[in-house]
Protein backbone atom coordinates (compact mmCIF):
# COMPACT_ATOMS: atom_id res chain seq x y z
CA UNK A 1 0.00 0.00 0.00
CA UNK A 2 1.64 3.55 -0.60
CA UNK A 3 1.59 5.84 1.54
CA UNK A 4 0.30 9.48 0.78
CA UNK A 5 3.14 12.06 1.54
CA UNK A 6 3.31 16.03 1.91
CA UNK A 7 5.90 17.90 -0.36
CA UNK A 8 8.75 17.63 2.28
CA UNK A 9 10.98 20.24 -0.37
CA UNK A 10 7.97 22.80 -0.55
CA UNK A 11 7.14 22.80 3.20
CA UNK A 12 11.04 22.83 4.23
CA UNK A 13 11.59 25.49 1.72
CA UNK A 14 8.70 27.98 3.06
CA UNK A 15 9.97 27.42 6.33
CA UNK A 16 13.29 28.31 5.32
CA UNK A 17 12.26 31.56 3.59
CA UNK A 18 10.10 32.85 6.18
CA UNK A 19 12.84 32.25 9.05
CA UNK A 20 15.06 34.30 6.66
CA UNK A 21 12.68 37.12 5.63
CA UNK A 22 13.25 39.69 7.70
CA UNK A 23 11.24 38.96 11.04
CA UNK A 24 10.31 41.61 13.05
CA UNK A 25 10.76 40.80 16.76
CA UNK A 26 8.47 44.02 17.62
CA UNK A 27 6.13 43.25 15.37
CA UNK A 28 5.71 39.70 16.28
CA UNK A 29 4.74 40.23 19.84
CA UNK A 30 2.26 42.98 18.93
CA UNK A 31 0.41 40.51 16.09
CA UNK A 32 0.74 37.91 18.60
CA UNK A 33 -0.64 40.01 20.94
CA UNK A 34 -3.37 41.19 19.00
CA UNK A 35 -4.51 37.79 17.77
CA UNK A 36 -4.40 35.90 21.19
CA UNK A 37 -2.13 33.65 19.10
CA UNK A 38 -0.31 30.58 21.28
CA UNK A 39 1.94 30.19 18.24
CA UNK A 40 4.01 32.57 17.99
CA UNK A 41 4.47 35.59 14.88
CA UNK A 42 7.62 35.72 12.98
CA UNK A 43 6.66 39.51 12.59
CA UNK A 44 6.10 39.35 9.05
CA UNK A 45 4.09 42.37 6.91
CA UNK A 46 0.93 40.99 4.94
CA UNK A 47 3.03 42.17 2.12
CA UNK A 48 5.92 40.79 2.94
CA UNK A 49 5.14 37.30 3.57
CA UNK A 50 2.70 37.08 0.09
CA UNK A 51 6.28 38.38 -1.45
CA UNK A 52 8.03 35.33 0.49
CA UNK A 53 5.65 33.27 -0.88
CA UNK A 54 5.30 33.74 -4.53
CA UNK A 55 8.73 32.74 -5.78
CA UNK A 56 7.53 29.25 -4.28
CA UNK A 57 4.01 28.87 -4.41
CA UNK A 58 3.99 30.37 -8.61
CA UNK A 59 5.56 27.52 -10.09
CA UNK A 60 4.70 24.19 -7.58
CA UNK A 61 2.87 21.96 -9.09
CA UNK A 62 1.10 19.48 -6.93
CA UNK A 63 1.57 15.93 -7.24
CA UNK A 64 -1.75 14.89 -6.58
CA UNK A 65 -5.01 15.62 -4.25
CA UNK A 66 -3.69 13.22 -1.74
CA UNK A 67 0.27 15.36 -1.90
CA UNK A 68 -1.85 18.56 -1.80
CA UNK A 69 -3.65 17.63 1.63
CA UNK A 70 -1.14 16.12 2.79
CA UNK A 71 0.85 19.17 1.93
CA UNK A 72 -1.56 21.63 3.62
CA UNK A 73 -1.89 19.16 6.54
CA UNK A 74 1.72 19.23 7.12
CA UNK A 75 2.02 23.20 7.13
CA UNK A 76 -0.97 23.56 9.22
CA UNK A 77 -0.76 21.05 11.95
CA UNK A 78 2.97 21.35 12.71
CA UNK A 79 3.48 24.68 12.71
CA UNK A 80 6.01 26.35 14.39
CA UNK A 81 4.85 30.39 13.67
CA UNK A 82 1.21 31.19 12.75
CA UNK A 83 2.97 32.44 9.30
CA UNK A 84 2.98 28.97 8.19
CA UNK A 85 -0.33 28.50 8.67
CA UNK A 86 -1.24 31.45 6.90
CA UNK A 87 0.77 29.74 4.28
CA UNK A 88 -0.94 26.76 4.66
CA UNK A 89 -4.04 28.13 3.50
CA UNK A 90 -2.39 29.96 0.48
CA UNK A 91 -1.48 26.34 -0.47
CA UNK A 92 -4.88 25.39 0.02
CA UNK A 93 -6.44 28.03 -2.56
CA UNK A 94 -3.48 27.43 -4.97
CA UNK A 95 -4.79 27.96 -8.39
CA UNK A 96 -4.07 24.43 -9.17
CA UNK A 97 -6.22 22.82 -6.99
CA UNK A 98 -9.08 24.98 -7.53
CA UNK A 99 -10.68 21.75 -8.68
CA UNK A 100 -10.13 19.44 -5.59
CA UNK A 101 -12.06 22.06 -3.76
CA UNK A 102 -15.42 20.24 -4.24
CA UNK A 103 -18.09 18.77 -1.34
CA UNK A 104 -15.00 16.36 -0.51
CA UNK A 105 -12.42 19.10 0.80
CA UNK A 106 -14.95 20.32 2.87
CA UNK A 107 -13.33 17.54 5.80
CA UNK A 108 -10.13 19.35 5.34
CA UNK A 109 -11.78 22.85 5.44
CA UNK A 110 -13.73 21.86 8.57
CA UNK A 111 -10.31 19.99 10.29
CA UNK A 112 -9.06 23.76 9.54
CA UNK A 113 -11.82 25.66 11.30
CA UNK A 114 -12.06 23.43 14.49
CA UNK A 115 -7.65 23.43 14.78
CA UNK A 116 -7.76 27.13 13.64
CA UNK A 117 -10.24 28.37 15.95
CA UNK A 118 -9.80 32.06 15.74
CA UNK A 119 -11.28 34.92 12.68
CA UNK A 120 -7.90 35.50 11.19
CA UNK A 121 -7.80 32.04 9.56
CA UNK A 122 -11.32 30.77 10.07
CA UNK A 123 -12.78 33.65 7.65
CA UNK A 124 -10.03 32.87 4.91
CA UNK A 125 -11.10 28.82 4.87
CA UNK A 126 -15.35 30.07 5.03
CA UNK A 127 -14.95 32.74 1.85
CA UNK A 128 -12.53 30.84 -0.28
CA UNK A 129 -12.10 26.73 -0.22
CA UNK A 130 -15.61 26.61 1.75
CA UNK A 131 -17.37 29.02 0.08
CA UNK A 132 -15.44 28.06 -3.38
CA UNK A 133 -17.00 24.32 -3.10
CA UNK A 134 -20.51 26.29 -2.16
CA UNK A 135 -20.30 27.77 -5.98
CA UNK A 136 -19.20 24.90 -7.66
CA UNK A 137 -20.77 22.35 -6.17
CA UNK A 138 -24.05 23.60 -4.85
CA UNK A 139 -26.69 20.97 -4.44
CA UNK A 140 -24.28 18.96 -3.01
CA UNK A 141 -22.84 21.93 -0.49
CA UNK A 142 -25.71 23.38 0.82
CA UNK A 143 -26.88 20.59 2.98
CA UNK A 144 -23.19 20.49 4.36
CA UNK A 145 -23.47 24.13 5.49
CA UNK A 146 -27.21 23.80 6.82
CA UNK A 147 -25.68 21.07 9.50
CA UNK A 148 -22.99 23.35 10.14
CA UNK A 149 -25.04 26.42 10.92
CA UNK A 150 -26.40 23.87 13.68
CA UNK A 151 -23.00 22.43 14.65
CA UNK A 152 -21.39 22.76 18.43
CA UNK A 153 -18.36 24.29 17.48
CA UNK A 154 -19.43 28.42 17.25
CA UNK A 155 -16.41 28.56 14.56
CA UNK A 156 -17.68 25.80 12.02
CA UNK A 157 -21.24 27.87 12.66
CA UNK A 158 -19.46 31.27 11.67
CA UNK A 159 -18.08 29.62 8.42
CA UNK A 160 -21.56 28.63 7.43
CA UNK A 161 -22.44 32.20 7.82
CA UNK A 162 -19.87 33.52 5.56
CA UNK A 163 -19.43 31.04 3.68
CA UNK A 164 -21.33 33.15 1.07
CA UNK A 165 -19.63 36.42 1.65
CA UNK A 166 -18.49 37.80 -1.17
CA UNK A 167 -20.89 35.95 -3.82
CA UNK A 168 -23.10 39.24 -4.65
CA UNK A 169 -25.88 37.79 -6.94
CA UNK A 170 -24.24 34.42 -6.99
CA UNK A 171 -25.65 34.61 -3.09
CA UNK A 172 -28.52 31.99 -2.29
CA UNK A 173 -30.71 33.98 0.05
CA UNK A 174 -32.55 31.08 1.43
CA UNK A 175 -29.47 29.45 2.49
CA UNK A 176 -28.22 32.73 4.08
CA UNK A 177 -31.63 33.32 5.78
CA UNK A 178 -31.64 29.52 7.03
CA UNK A 179 -27.68 30.09 8.76
CA UNK A 180 -28.83 33.01 10.44
CA UNK A 181 -31.92 32.23 11.45
CA UNK A 182 -30.29 29.25 13.81
CA UNK A 183 -27.83 31.60 15.39
CA UNK A 184 -29.59 34.44 15.46
CA UNK A 185 -30.19 33.82 19.58
CA UNK A 186 -26.37 33.16 20.04
CA UNK A 187 -24.88 35.62 22.01
CA UNK A 188 -21.37 35.08 20.98
CA UNK A 189 -19.46 38.09 19.67
CA UNK A 190 -17.83 36.21 17.05
CA UNK A 191 -21.65 34.77 15.79
CA UNK A 192 -23.26 37.90 16.39
CA UNK A 193 -20.14 39.79 13.84
CA UNK A 194 -20.49 37.07 11.45
CA UNK A 195 -24.30 37.55 11.10
CA UNK A 196 -23.45 41.72 10.79
CA UNK A 197 -21.29 41.15 8.18
CA UNK A 198 -22.67 38.54 6.17
CA UNK A 199 -25.79 41.03 6.10
CA UNK A 200 -24.03 43.94 5.44
CA UNK A 201 -22.37 42.10 2.51
CA UNK A 202 -25.63 40.65 0.37
CA UNK A 203 -27.12 44.39 1.02
CA UNK A 204 -24.62 45.27 -1.50
CA UNK A 205 -26.93 43.41 -4.24
CA UNK A 206 -30.36 42.73 -1.99
CA UNK A 207 -30.53 45.82 0.05
CA UNK A 208 -34.61 45.21 -0.08
CA UNK A 209 -33.81 41.68 1.36
CA UNK A 210 -31.81 42.61 4.23
CA UNK A 211 -34.00 45.37 5.29
CA UNK A 212 -37.05 42.36 5.49
CA UNK A 213 -34.74 39.78 6.88
CA UNK A 214 -33.59 42.39 9.61
CA UNK A 215 -37.51 43.27 9.95
CA UNK A 216 -38.29 39.87 10.14
CA UNK A 217 -35.84 38.94 13.09
CA UNK A 218 -36.86 42.09 15.32
CA UNK A 219 -34.99 42.26 18.58
CA UNK A 220 -34.07 39.00 18.41
CA UNK A 221 -30.98 39.98 16.12
CA UNK A 222 -28.55 41.75 18.18
CA UNK A 223 -27.91 45.28 17.82
CA UNK A 224 -24.17 44.36 16.52
CA UNK A 225 -25.72 42.35 13.95
CA UNK A 226 -28.40 45.21 12.74
CA UNK A 227 -25.76 47.87 13.24
CA UNK A 228 -23.53 45.82 11.14
CA UNK A 229 -26.31 44.83 8.52
CA UNK A 230 -27.44 48.45 7.94
CA UNK A 231 -24.36 50.03 7.84
CA UNK A 232 -24.66 51.20 4.81
CA UNK A 233 -28.26 51.37 3.66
Amino acid sequence: MSTVTADLELVEAIRTTLAEAGADHERAVAQQRYMKSEIPFRGLSSPGLKAALRPLLGPWVPADRAGWEATVRALWDEAAYREERYAALAVVRHRRARDWLDPASLLLSRHLVVTGAWWDLVDVVATHPVGDALAAHRAAVTPVLRRWARDDDPWVRRTAVLSQVGRRDATDPDLLSDVIGVNVDDRSFWLRKAIGWALRDYARTDPDWVRAEVDRHGVRLSNLSRREALRHL
